[in-house]
């Protein structure tokens, strides 16, 4: 493309300058009686050759017009900058979670599993829940059952952290089954607190997501005292009570060690969950089955969004005076043009040169 196109007009007056130096011009001359023998003589290379200095002027001018019409190379670059939003979401897997009253694809699944898949396109993105994912922001998991482990801190490798995921598994051991709410929320604060300290972008905010299907009953801390905590730190907490109400379908090993299903109580400390969301400025939700888990998700993922801001700008190479680096590498037209100029100045003061009287 060219800066200043209309320079190109300048070009109609080459022809009348090449013309002006090629056309025949009146000279004196001397009088022989005959010029049979001149022109029976061979011509030199220098006769051959005595137009190349006019030749080189007309190239002079033309990319001398090319180079003021300001030919360039515009090379569009963005730059995007993103305030992104640090979660931690915190997965309960205790004994309670094989409670069969979750489906996916139509076949009942536990509710582990249930939160492994809306979780994991929550992060990744899905097009049937139109979620998004998460890819800008940093992303930590924590499971929890009698105690809170960190699986992942916050991180942007979302495919490992969703295999973390993934390899979660409900406890089957008595001594480390319980609800730890408080302990893994703590834990959670901890983690995002972390940030601050290691954490070279900009953190827009720090969130964390709570999914349990029972009441607080292990641990060393309170869920309300975790929940304060979180609000002095800034960090909002959106709690998620997973589970049918009344009662679920769990599966059990009798005496003959035979599996089967047996229908529990559900237990939901929904009071403690809405205090928890309550005090950090989040929110509580129910979620009875796999599509109102997928819509709360969505929710938040709507609540929850990621600052970015892209700044475009085009970076110009003016051919005129730099040069270009294709296919072919070419040296700045006005540097060409003044090469030319030089070249036949330097023959026609020289081996070209012409002798007139």
């Amino acid at each position: 493309m060219f800066y200043s196109p209309w320079y190109f007009l300048l070009l109609l007056i080459v022809p009348w300058m090449a013309w002006r130096l090629f056309a025949p011009r009146r000279r004196r001359a001397v009088r022989f009686s005959s010029l049979k023998i001149a022109q029976q003589m061979t011509p030199t290379l220098r006769q051959r050759l005595i137009w190349l200095p006019n030749a080189l002027t007309m190239a002079a001018i033309v990319f001398l017009i090319v180079g003021i019409a300001r030919p360039r190379e515009g090379r569009e670059q963005t730059v995007a900058e993103s305030e992104g939003i640090a979660i931690e979401m915190v997965v309960d897997r205790s004994g309670s979670m094989q409670a069969m009253d979750f489906q996916v694809d139509g076949e009942h699944v536990d509710r582990l599993t249930a939160i492994k898949k809306v979780a994991g396109e929550f992060v990744m993105g899905s097009d049937g829940h139109e979620l998004e994912g998460r890819f800008s922001d940093l992303v930590g998991l924590i499971t929890f059952a009698g105690y809170a482990d960190g699986e992942t801190p916050p991180t942007l490798d979302h495919t490992f952290l969703v295999s973390q995921l993934n390899n979660a598994s409900i406890v089957t051991t008595r001594n480390e089954d319980g609800t730890a709410i408080g302990d893994a929320i703590s834990l959670a604060v901890e983690k995002l607190n972390a940030l601050d300290a290691r954490q070279k972008q900009k953190v827009q905010s720090k969130v964390i997501i709570l999914l349990t299907d029972g009441e607080n009953n292990a641990g060393q801390l309170e869920p309300v005292q975790a929940a304060e905590l979180a609000a002095t730190m800034g960090i909002k907490v959106y709690t998620i009570g997973v589970g049918t109400k009344g009662q679920a379908p769990v599966p059990v090993t009798d005496a003959f060690g035979r599996q089967r299903i047996q229908w529990m109580p559900v237990n939901i400390d929904e009071e403690t969950l809405t205090k928890v969301a309550e005090v950090t400025g989040g929110k509580y939700f129910r979620a009875t089955d796999t599509d109102s888990l997928a819509n709360i998700y969505a929710e938040i993922d709507q609540l929850e969004k990621t600052k970015v801001e892209a700044k475009h700008f085009v970076d110009y190479r003016e051919l005129a005076v730099q040069s270009y680096a294709g296919p072919i590498s070419v040296p700045p037209l006005l540097l060409i043009a003044f090469v030319l100029l030089a070249a036949r100045l330097v023959l026609q003061q020289t081996w070209l040169r012409e002798l007139t009287s």
